[in-house]
């Protein structure tokens, strides 16, 4: 699996600095006073189940807005695969502040972990069809960046980063317009063609509306598959097609052959379970 390119934003580097804060504030009182300044460890992060590694940047910025001389070891990459005992990074440094790292290093990695194992495991289900799995800005807040990464590491796909970068036309804004063709006019009318244009469907008649409108993309809301089969049909092609809502694991498998191009899925950024990893100290 390729890793898709990361950068470090200052948003993130802020971010790790508040959850620093909110976990040592003032200082780790109990590591500070078993461990004398001087004494050094190693310490290694040990996977304990199989999935797809991702956070490991936000681990080396953890530990270098810690302490930027503790050495970090790499033994495995993001978007690798790994199973239980697979040992993953290592790190030497002062014994206090490596546990003081502890937790937020692995709050982070495990979370992101996480939703790259989902989406793999999706993607995997997927797999002899042309379908790819999107996600949505349902993130934890603050996350927007750092989730989505960790989708692309899984092997999955950025939907819109935020409503500055694709227009996204739904239930509430189709009610407040008066109808998909008004709203969809009106955006034509502000942006032209610099946008691309999303309706959300929910109907046979809204996807007929939305085709004649101009959209880009529909999105088939909460049907049922024979009635996305039909919808598909309607479309014949003239747009791209986007499938949301009530879709799991179980589902997945029995809709993969309906000719859509998309399905975007809440649940990889707003239900993760986090991947199990932890911290062991070498003797």
């Amino acid at each position: 699996m390729t890793t898709p390119a990361f950068t470090l934003t200052d948003e993130m580097i802020t971010l790790i600095d508040l959850a620093l804060k909110e976990d040592v504030a003032s200082g780790d009182v109990t590591s500070e006073a078993i461990f004398p300044t001087g004494q050094v460890s190693e310490s290694k992060i040990v996977a304990k189940e199989q999935g797809i590694l991702c956070g490991l940047p936000l681990a080396r910025e953890v530990y270098r807005r810690i302490d930027p001389l503790i050495e970090m070891s790499i033994f495995k990459n993001d978007g690798e695969e790994v199973k239980a005992g697979d040992e993953v990074v290592r790190f030497k440094g002062p014994t206090a502040l490596l546990l003081t790292g502890e937790r937020t290093l692995l709050n982070f990695m495990q979370r992101l972990s996480g939703i790259a194992t989902m989406t793999a495991r999706l993607m995997k289900i997927l797999e002899g069809t042309d379908i790819k799995i999107l996600d949505t800005r349902k993130t934890l807040p603050g996350f927007r960046l750092l989730d989505k990464y960790a989708v692309k590491t899984g092997g999955g796909q950025n939907h819109r980063m935020g409503l500055f970068d694709m227009v996204m036309i739904k239930d509430n804004h189709i009610k407040a317009a008066g109808s998909i063709t008004e709203a969809v006019n009106q955006v034509r009318a502000k942006w032209n063609d610099r946008f691309r244009i999303e309706v959300e469907t929910t109907t046979h008649e809204e996807v007929r509306e939305a085709v004649l409108a101009g959209a880009d993309i529909i999105m088939l809301d909460n049907m049922t598959t024979v009635a996305m089969e039909e919808a598909v049909e309607i479309i014949d092609r003239r747009t791209k097609i986007e499938i949301s809502g009530n879709v799991d694991e179980a589902r997945l498998s029995k809709i993969k052959h309906i000719k859509i191009d998309y399905i975007s899925l809440g649940a990889l950024t707003h239900s993760v379970q986090a991947f199990d990893l932890s911290m062991k100290f070498l003797d």
